[in-house]
């Protein structure tokens, strides 16, 4: 059998060359890159199994109808929105996915990590001392108290992060498709309206689960009323935001700075437009990139492959 692993950006997969079953009952080829066009095609084609790390490269049809061996697709973590399902389905092959661990955690975690180090400039204010300097005209610093911060999206990870404004003293409001008075009093915050939350928030923070109703919601549109001085965070995902707007509003200062963990293009190239921009915090998606997480993944993707080895019943089936 062969097993082919993509995007192990981590090396944190490299634990299956160290598996008794796969060493006996398979090879293997991991690949940390990237791969593209046909450099993919041709890594995957005598694949009996494929596991994906994350949803960094898209399993569509146009792929899976060159890769003839495919018996088996794990990937890690528990949601992934790159694969046709349907093809496979179709094909009798099967998809498995892994526990995550506290991805939701440290997401939040991160988040404010990007709040505070954008709002209280400590990348610049850290340079100015390596430069042998002391203070420059951006050292008195604004506060969180009393400022508002929009939280969009009050899910598991957007309700945790409106607890910890709520703690700083911000006053937080909230806002979803489907978002009710109710439910975000619970959480201590109060619902508005998106052209509220946006035109009025200080700090606005994106955590909105992907889909056809939230694609692009950030747009040339909801970012022309923010504030001038106002900060856009997004840890969730990219497909929020309409990124070519994003770059334009960030030109002209509205909003005045933007924090970023999740890209339509990841790695980021090179020439991306978001790198030429001085008002901007960027993070290579460090969100659930941790100890504990990675742990839970490779455990999962090492569970899963021994267990198609030996013929035994597979772990963690995707079932529609």
């Amino acid at each position: 059998m062969h097993i082919v692993v993509l995007d192990d950006f981590e090396n944190a997969l490299a634990v299956l060359n160290n598996n008794p079953t796969v060493k006996e009952k398979a090879t293997i080829e991991i690949y940390q890159d990237r791969l593209l066009g046909d450099a993919l095609v041709n890594a995957l084609k005598p694949a009996n199994v494929i596991v994906m790390n994350r949803d960094r490269t898209p399993l569509r049809k146009a792929l899976l109808d060159q890769l003839p061996n495919l018996q088996y697709v794990v990937f890690t973590g528990s949601r992934n929105l790159l694969i046709d399902y349907d093809v496979l389905e179709e094909r009798n092959i099967p998809v498995s996915y892994t526990e995550f661990g506290p991805s939701k955690e440290t997401t939040v975690e991160l988040t404010w990590a990007l709040i505070l180090a954008a709002y209280k400039r400590v990348g610049e204010q850290s340079q100015l001392l390596q430069e042998g300097k002391w203070r420059n005209d951006h050292s008195v610093l604004p506060a969180l108290i009393g400022e508002r911060l929009g939280v969009l999206g009050l899910g598991n990870i957007g309700a945790k992060v409106a607890k910890v404004g709520v703690a700083f003293g911000m006053d937080v409001v909230t806002w979803s498709p489907h978002m009710t008075p109710e439910r975000a009093a619970e959480h201590g915050v109060k619902a508005v309206s998106k052209e509220e939350l946006m035109s009025t928030s200080k700090i606005v923070t994106l955590h909105l689960v992907p889909g056809e109703t939230t694609r692009g919601i950030i747009n040339a549109q909801t970012l022309a009323i923010m504030r001038n001085d106002a900060l856009l965070v997004n840890t969730s995902r990219s497909t929020l935001i309409k990124t070519s707007d994003l770059v334009e509003a960030l030109k002209v200062g509205k909003p005045g700075m933007a924090a970023l963990d999740v890209y339509d293009d990841e790695p980021l190239p090179l020439n991306d437009p978001l790198r030429q921009l001085n008002n901007i915090l960027m993070t290579p998606h460090l969100g659930f990139v941790s100890q504990p997480v990675y742990k839970k993944l490779s455990q999962g993707a090492v569970m899963a492959i021994e267990a198609w080895l030996k013929g035994e019943p597979l772990v963690n089936i995707v079932k529609k």
